[in-house]
């Protein structure tokens, strides 16, 4: 049994049977039928789904909201926000995918040559809890589109979500067998990356599921797309706009509680302007009111669960031992994390060297740029990095110094439909969203007419 519990009142709110391995087959068999039609169908006639899809997120945006407030305990405000978030990829794509997919004429010897976008077929999506709705949505609506089918493992805690995105797709006027959710346990999952009709897997979420899903996906050769972690840093230079600078970095870090991969993990300022971002960074959070989730004027609620803010309280408690100093918060009770800030944070201590998924805030200084710049690079992961400067053509000239995959001047790092969105070392592999993402899953498949 699967169950979903309101992290901020702790009652379950509803349970869910895991398939059995026959549920599993039927579902297979249910994908690979519709898989031969859905192929075949124009893009056109796709996209039009698509914005079926986004006119049903819209309508119908407060309910879907409330069920991802309940069971992962987002603020409401940030509920609302995510939905529509997703109507406005499944519109990028309904307006994008037919130039992105027509065939490409390339001039050779040949009379005519091109390279034509054709589905793979089925793809299985592993997906997190901390957005439970745009994370399978950034997945589903360029795969979709592309003519393959899809298989959702969504995580164990947010099995209303997984199952109202189902009803979505349905409602839509996908053909059964399109898309379908599934009650499935680990153990499952490596079964059907065995089967040879899944074709490819996309995982969102840790390094560790990262690396048994790459693994399995490797033994089988299939196509595997990783967006795991990440410890992004926030670089603020000398001739930073404070108070931009702070008011972004509040975003940065307190989106969703601060569960989030492209969250700013690590804020490396330098020293001539050290004390004073600190001071304001620490009053601006001090701003920021918790509360039940459901409440409009709730700015930060508990974490998803309470195992996930016990650790996050071990890895800041671990780095005070190494030397942190906590200059706000502390307290954690069940999955309620205070906002907690620590400064003279140093390599080697938990808040540093590891990803902090929550509201755990890492001050670092650096004596210059020079030196903010090493620091910055000082990590195993590559999703992304922000750098905060007056002068813009300067911060540009530093881009290069980075293997992130995205650098955000004077902005937080975030997702677009219209920008590529991975990361490097391991922080995964492949694209997500823009032109680049719909042809992950997509063989490009060479004409040669002599």
């Amino acid at each position: 049994m699967f169950f979903s519990v309101n992290p901020y009142t702790g009652e379950r709110i509803a349970q869910y049977k895991a398939l059995s391995d026959r549920d599993i087959q039927d579902a297979l068999e249910l994908s690979v039928e519709a898989g031969k039609i859905w192929r075949k169908e124009t893009v056109s006639a796709r996209a039009a789904l698509l914005r079926n899809t986004a006119e049903i997120l819209r309508e119908d945006k407060e309910r879907f909201a409330l069920m991802i407030t309940q069971e992962m305990g987002k603020p409401i405000t940030e509920s609302r926000a995510e939905i529509d978030k997703c109507a406005w990829v499944c519109e990028y794509y309904a307006e994008n995918a037919a130039i992105y997919l027509e065939d490409e004429f390339v001039q050779t010897d040949a009379q005519r040559s091109y390279i034509r976008k054709q589905p793979l077929g089925l793809i299985l999506a592993i997906m997190p809890w901390n957005f439970p709705f745009w994370q399978v949505f950034r997945f589903a609506a360029p795969t979709l589109t592309a003519g393959n089918t899809a298989l959702l493992k969504h995580a164990a805690n947010v099995m209303g979500c997984a199952e109202m995105i189902e009803e979505i797709f349905m409602k839509a006027g996908y053909p059964a067998g399109v898309f379908q959710n599934l009650y499935i346990n680990h153990e499952q999952v490596n079964d059907l990356l065995s089967n040879p009709v899944v074709k490819a897997v996309s995982l969102t979420g840790s390094e560790r599921a990262g690396v048994a899903i790459a693994t399995q996906a490797g033994k089988y050769v299939k196509k595997c797309l990783l967006e795991l972690g990440g410890n992004n840093a926030f670089i603020v230079l000398k001739d930073a706009d404070i108070d931009l600078t702070v008011q972004t970095a509040v975003k940065a870090r307190m989106l969703n509680a601060g569960q989030s991969c492209i969250a700013a993990k690590r804020f490396i300022v330098v020293a001539a302007i050290y004390d004073e971002f600190v001071y304001a960074f620490t009053e601006a959070l001090k701003e920021l009111k918790y509360g039940n989730p459901e409440d409009e004027s709730t700015d930060y609620g508990p974490m998803a669960r309470a195992d996930l803010a016990e650790a996050l309280q071990n890895q800041m408690l671990a780095s005070i031992a190494q030397g942190a100093k906590l200059v706000l918060g502390g307290k954690q009770e069940a999955a309620m994390h205070e906002i907690s800030l620590l400064t003279e944070v140093k390599p080697g201590m938990p808040a540093f060297d590891e990803e902090t998924f929550g509201p755990l805030v890492a001050v670092i200084r650096a004596k210059d740029e020079k030196e903010a710049i090493k620091l910055a690079q000082e990590t195993k992961y590559g999703l992304g990095l922000s750098i905060f400067s007056r002068d813009v053509k300067a911060a540009e000239g530093l881009v290069d110094q980075f293997e992130d995959g995205a650098v955000f001047i004077n902005a937080l790092v975030k997702s677009d439909p219209r920008l590529p969105f991975g990361g490097t070392k391991l922080s995964g592999y492949g694209r997500e969203l823009a032109k680049e993402g719909i042809l992950e899953f997509v063989n490009l498949q060479t004409v040669y007419i002599k």
